[in-house]
């Protein structure tokens, strides 16, 4: 008798079970559904790894062969749902290559649950488990700008001795795109999954039109979303749209010719001319224009690269002016890439300024010249009476709505600047300014009376860090709120040393204007907000262009996505 390793917890698949999970590993029914846990006498679900299509995906522990699968559970009732998942178990069943899920002779079977009017059954599919990353995590964690030619080339080679089997079985697989080919860990090796969409083919080279449509947007070729016959060459057009999204990292249907519906790539990455047209064929809107078999393709691979070599006489003028134009492209490049990121980082700069000044006049205007300010701040009394700082000095509730302001100044400055990508979310960023910057309002006259400004530098360096997170930046949000919020820290940390320095008397003095902010602030009081937060908008501006042009990029080049 086999031996089932200890299995502390395991997973009920019944769908509409209202306790899955966990349920004790000795146990042969769900308590909570009453559903088999132990299927077809043979497998245990360990536990769910996700959903996809129609499916649900777990990894369930084989008791014969002592190792871990995979099960596939199709929870959609629809007909054709049935049809091509009972397709999928067909195909896989009798397919033996190392490119393709073995599936054992009884991998599918049906699970019963209920009974009577309440009875279903559960079609499961149980698979080699393939760990690994899919051909779309590699493209979008490792080669975001596009996959290096030689490696796609390789992984193009794979591809199509996996076709070639799946063709002279007389199977299309229908369904060829980045996400549905996989790297086996350790070795490389490339996998085709979810055959869901397989197709058998008759003996005139094509299915029916009657077959089970299935259409994967940027991928399917004309005459699969128009629900004709497929062929070989269906697949061979979605085998040339993952090389051409692989290559370039852009999606295909987003270099699609408006007009024509051609694809038009080249320019987005160096590839080889042989190559290319090579890729071009097989994403040809006529079926008749493509490769019609594997073998062709294979052969039009080994003949591209093969090119008379001219002598290094004749190549020399070529090669010195190839790296020329290289040269003077990447110093072209190099330049107006600087240039642009020093106009936008300035241009955020001032507009950062700019609102900042507006948001503390609306701020004054609001706080102290309007009934806003008194309701504020008898609301501010009445809900927090005992809101007192340490030295004795209150908490001036007009502060902190005139720093709230500001704040929602500071931000929709820099988010109207539109710069380092952002997705320019002015409710988010106008929130995160209120709150990062009325949390200063608290703290900023407290600070002052004890004699200590780091309550001051911790806020200066959480509320940038606060607001960078809003912005809806494209990616590293937390490397841009760090580094943006400790810059503008340690630069006021710096300037407020060196005034500190030069005068003896600075924080009695700017003791004396905070307190003026509870009664009645003067014109100085004013000039120095204005001065103070356009300062710190200018600073938090330049932190975050430093962050996004020069820190980002050179984590990315060290390797981290």
């Amino acid at each position: 008798m086999a031996i089932q390793p200890v299995v502390h917890t395991i997973h009920c698949i019944n769908p509409d079970c209202p306790a899955p999970y966990p349920q004790p590993g000795a146990n042969r029914f769900c308590l909570s559904c009453g559903a088999p846990l132990r299927l077809s006498d043979r497998y245990i679900p360990l536990t769910r790894l996700g959903s996809g299509g129609f499916a649900q995906i777990y990894t369930v522990w084989d008791l014969q062969a002592q190792t871990e699968r995979v099960l596939k559970v199709l929870i959609e009732t629809a007909p054709k749902a049935i049809q091509l998942f009972e397709q999928e178990a067909a195909v896989l069943s009798r397919l033996r290559h190392p490119g393709i899920p073995q599936v054992e002779p009884q991998g599918y079977f049906q699970i019963v649950l209920g009974t009577g009017n309440q009875m279903r059954q559960l079609p499961c599919l149980v698979m080699e488990k393939i760990t690994g990353k899919t051909l779309d995590e590699v493209l979008t964690h490792d080669y975001p700008q596009g996959c290096p030619e030689a490696l796609v080339i390789d992984w193009f080679k794979q591809a199509l001795d996996i076709l070639q089997t799946l063709h002279q079985q007389s199977i299309i697989h229908r369904d060829l795109k980045p996400s549905n080919l996989m790297l086996r860990q350790g070795t490389g090796q490339l996998v085709a999954i979810d055959f869901g969409g397989a197709k058998q083919i008759g003996i005139t080279g094509s299915a029916a039109n009657s077959s089970t449509r299935l259409v994967s947007p940027g991928y399917s070729p004309p005459e699969q979303i128009v629900g004709e016959g497929v062929s070989p060459a269906t697949d061979f057009y979605a085998l040339g749209r993952t090389a051409i999204h692989l290559l370039t990292g852009q999606y295909p249907a987003d270099l699609e010719d408006p007009t024509t519906g051609r694809l038009r790539w080249r320019h987005c990455a160096p590839v080889s001319a042989g190559f290319a047209a090579l890729l071009d064929r097989m994403v040809e809107l006529d079926v008749q224009q493509r490769p019609s078999s594997v073998a062709e393709i294979q052969q039009a691979l080994r003949v591209a690269p093969v090119q008379r070599q001219p002598s290094l006489f004749q190549s020399f003028p070529r090669q010195f002016l190839k790296l020329a134009t290289r040269s003077l492209n990447l110093a072209f490049r190099l330049t107006w890439g600087t240039l642009a990121a020093c106009l936008t980082t300035v241009w955020e700069m001032v507009l950062g300024g700019l609102g900042a000044t507006l948001g503390t006049l609306a701020g004054f205007a609001i706080a102290y010249g309007t009934p806003l300010g008194s309701v504020f701040a008898q609301w501010v009394g009445a809900q927090f009476p005992g809101l007192l700082g340490s030295a004795g000095v209150a908490v001036v509730p007009q502060l902190t709505l005139l720093f709230a302001i500001a704040g929602i100044g500071t931000a929709w400055g820099i988010t109207l600047g539109g710069g380092f990508s952002q997705k320019r979310r002015l409710l988010f960023s106008g929130i995160a300014g209120a709150i990062a910057f009325g949390f200063g309002g608290l703290i900023f006259p407290l600070s002052l009376a004890i004699g200590t400004i780091q309550g001051i530098l911790i806020w200066s360096a959480i509320a940038p860090a606060f607001i960078a997170i809003s912005l809806g930046l494209p990616s590293h949000h937390l490397i841009h709120a760090l580094i943006s919020g400790m810059g503008t820290s340690s630069t006021l940390l710096a300037t407020f040393s060196i005034l500190q320095a030069v005068f003896a008397n600075l924080r009695p003095e700017l003791m004396a204007i905070a307190q003026t902010f509870a009664t009645s602030p003067t014109g100085t009081a004013l000039g120095l907000s204005i001065l103070f937060f356009s300062s710190f908008a200018i600073l938090y501006a330049l932190w975050l262009g430093i962050s996004y042009y020069i820190c980002v990029p050179l984590l990315r080049f060290l390797g981290w996505r």
